[in-house]
């Protein structure tokens, strides 16, 4: 069913001795602003936990690929779309035509493309350029986090040599104590209509949000778990409300008695649900 109405949304996560989201430029220590030590969680992150739910629960149906994932080099699913279009392969200047027929077939049978868009332009068959309609931003911490580095020690050696001189090595590993972090993200109606994401990709969309830590539990990003998920509906494609509005209206705050935080109970969620005209509040999780 096509998308009608414009949507904003809230996630709230928090994490219990793990890292969230590794910097590889700071030895993966976990992301933070220099400045002000808030905790960052990349959109590229949110959005690969959500692909590989989506993934893990619809592998098997079609229209449900994800097209950015390490499986095949991206210009060979390119050229496929071309070659079940039956369209001509490997030629130079490509007709708008051709390029619209194969862009339409990776929105179609991909839900990552369809879904946050995808720049498709390299090698000899592109598939051109989509914006997708679902946009996350940055997630930052609420306060700012204490990223802590701890030793541990390795039993399983790698060579013989190693096993003939010592019997451990000692390693690193990485975390937050604790950390409650807020995303927020829109769906576009119009956007949505130009790629084919559906009602039942949205209703799909939120249910992913929701479960998504629960299948990529590790040792190294320790207690991951959404804890809220508020959506903004208005009730047009173009929306009754700027976003920035409908954002404010959420506010989360460490609790007056709390010193240290380590746990979710220790802040409040205020919630001021007089919504603009033409808006929803809707609460999934």
């Amino acid at each position: 069913m096509e998308l009608k109405n414009r949507h904003e949304f809230v996630m709230l996560f928090d994490v219990e001795n793990g890292n969230p989201n590794g910097d590889p430029d700071a030895g993966n220590m976990p992301r933070v602003d220099a400045e002000t030590s808030i905790g960052i969680v990349t959109d590229v992150c949110l959005k690969r936990k959500i692909r590989n739910y989506i993934e893990a629960t619809r592998e098997e149906k079609p229209g449900y690929n994800i097209l950015i994932k390490n499986d095949r080099a991206l210009n060979t699913k390119f050229t496929e779309a071309y070659e079940t279009c039956n369209l001509k392969t490997k030629q130079k200047g490509k007709e708008q035509s051709a390029v619209a027929q194969a862009r339409d077939y990776i929105c179609k049978n991909y839900f990552d493309v369809r879904t946050f868009g995808a720049v498709m332009s390299t090698g000899d068959d592109p598939c051109g350029i989509v914006r997708g309609p679902v946009q996350i931003n940055f997630a930052h911490s609420i306060d700012p986090v204490l990223p802590q580095e701890i030793t541990i020690t390795r039993q399983a050696l790698t060579t013989e040599s190693e096993k003939a001189e010592k019997e451990n090595t000692m390693g690193k590993k990485s975390f937050i104590p604790y950390g409650l972090y807020r995303a927020e993200g829109y769906v576009s109606a119009l956007l949505a209509n130009k790629t084919g994401f559906s009602e039942e990709d949205l209703e799909l969309l939120w249910k992913s949000m929701i479960n998504m830590f629960e299948i990529d539990h590790s040792a190294a990003r320790g207690k991951l778990c959404m804890r809220k998920l508020f959506v903004f509906k208005h009730d047009s494609a173009l929306g009754n409300a700027p976003s920035h509005l409908l954002f404010d209206k959420i506010t989360v705050a460490k609790n007056a008695d709390v010193d240290v935080v380590r746990k979710f109970g220790d802040y409040t969620v205020t919630i001021d649900k007089n919504m603009p005209e033409g808006v929803a509040y809707i609460e999934k999780l």
